[in-house]
């Protein structure tokens, strides 16, 4: 672990937005966008297994056996760290992104002023897309993070993995996590619902179900944040009116215009004026008259709307970039905003006994761990007999100095 915590730490004082790690081959990382190799750091295949071996849980070294590939987040070296652990032809590979343990704020990651109106919504739909890297998931942190200091509300978060963790301020924030905490996102919209929450975040709209249930959280007046990868603000609503068989498209196409408040496209391009990749967004409002072409099925005409509704707060990527990156005057720059930090929330990670299934034949050692059974344990000392003078009971609430010193006597 040192050597991985070391270069963490200097990952995170050089700017470093991502890192690759696998058997046998120079350590590559991500800079401003450009991959670069580390030839003077390069890992056996023994020692990488080592290290997935020490960063995943049971559950995790279980999901990677079974799928070859495990996504989790955790914290090292002041900064919080996304990791795919993945099977190549060089053995397991790790693919880790860099966030920072504080979240940022919607100026902070230099993004349209305009955002700041979507923390206001009481309900409908906010879908931000783009392909994996562009900041999707940071965004959506800030949006969060505004209205968790800005309103009394209940918001659920359903996220594959959690990587900003919240503090609840003036909201209630839960976080669930896909794995240890739901088995699905379909499962998790559905218990959602029952939990009466003000705000919604599906951290991944993928399956047809999703999809579904997604739309009908937003048509029952939740306010639902999702991401889905699309390429262009027709593709998402292309995708989601796709989620049912043709006979129900028209129901559902009707359903996206009634809940439709905002389509967020998002890339990272780098500024020459400033020397770092900032945020390029298309956005597109859910006015009328993009409500009627989504119902009427005319999404071809989608484009044309966004450029002749300049006055209403819409933007093609083109547009952006000449009437809003071109002209700031000012940015954040991506050190300040992404720099090592503590985690915001201090909350304790916990995850109760009372889910984990207990695998057939199982010995009751983990009923002792676990504080459920009342048997003490016994661990005999090799210069006694097993006789019951010479066997020692073992109180859970012991600490490991009094432990030593009963065994010494």
């Amino acid at each position: 672990m040192k050597p991985f915590l070391s270069i963490i730490g200097s990952a995170v004082k050089e700017g470093i937005s991502d890192l690759y790690i696998t058997g046998e081959h120079p350590t590559v990382a991500r800079k401003l966008g450009a991959i670069n190799f580390d030839n003077t750091d390069r890992w056996t295949h023994r020692e990488v297994d080592e290290l997935a071996r020490q960063l995943l849980t049971p559950r995790q070294l279980e999901d990677l056996q079974e799928r070859k590939s495990v996504d989790f987040a955790m914290s090292a070296s002041n900064a919080r760290l996304r990791i795919n652990v993945f099977t190549t032809a060089r053995g397991i590979s790790l693919a880790i992104r860099i966030l920072p343990g504080r979240i940022p704020t919607i100026d902070e990651l230099n993004l349209h002023p305009s955002l700041h109106e979507i923390t206001a919504l009481k309900s409908g739909l906010i879908l931000t897309c783009g392909a994996s890297g562009a900041g999707k998931t940071t965004t959506i942190a800030a949006l969060i993070n505004e209205i968790n200091t800005t309103r009394q509300a209940h918001i659920v978060t359903l996220e594959n993995p959690i990587e900003y963790r919240f503090q609840s301020n003036k909201s209630f924030v839960q976080q669930r996590e896909l794995g240890p905490h739901m088995p699905s996102f379909a499962q998790g919209l559905l218990d959602v619902l029952r939990e009466n929450p003000d705000v919604i975040v599906v951290g991944e709209l993928r399956e047809p179900d999703t999809m579904r249930l997604t739309l009908n959280a937003a048509e029952s007046g939740h306010l639902v944040i999702a991401t889905l990868h699309a390429s262009t603000p027709e593709e998402a609503i292309y995708r989601l009116c796709n989620a049912v068989p043709s006979e129900y498209q028209n129901e559902i196409r009707y359903q996206l215009a009634s809940t439709l408040n905002w389509i967020i496209l998002q890339q990272l391009v780098f500024l020459e004026k400033v020397g770092y990749r900032v945020p390029l967004l298309t956005i597109v409002r859910g006015t009328q008259s993009i409500k009627n072409l989504i119902r009427e099925n005319k999404l071809n005409q989608i484009n044309s709307s966004v450029l002749l509704s300049k006055n209403e707060g819409m933007f093609t990527a083109e547009r952006y970039l000449d009437e809003y990156l071109v002209v700031r005057k000012t940015f954040i720059p991506y050190m300040h905003t992404f720099r090592p930090s503590p985690e915001a929330s201090q909350d304790m990670l916990y995850q109760s006994p009372l889910t984990e299934r207990e695998k057939p034949g199982a010995q009751s050692a983990k009923r002792h761990l676990l504080g459920t059974d009342a048997t003490p344990i016994i661990v005999r000392n090799d210069h006694s007999s097993y006789e019951t003078e010479h066997m020692l009971t073992i109180n859970e609430d012991e600490s490991l100095q009094e432990l030593l010193r009963k065994m010494e006597k």
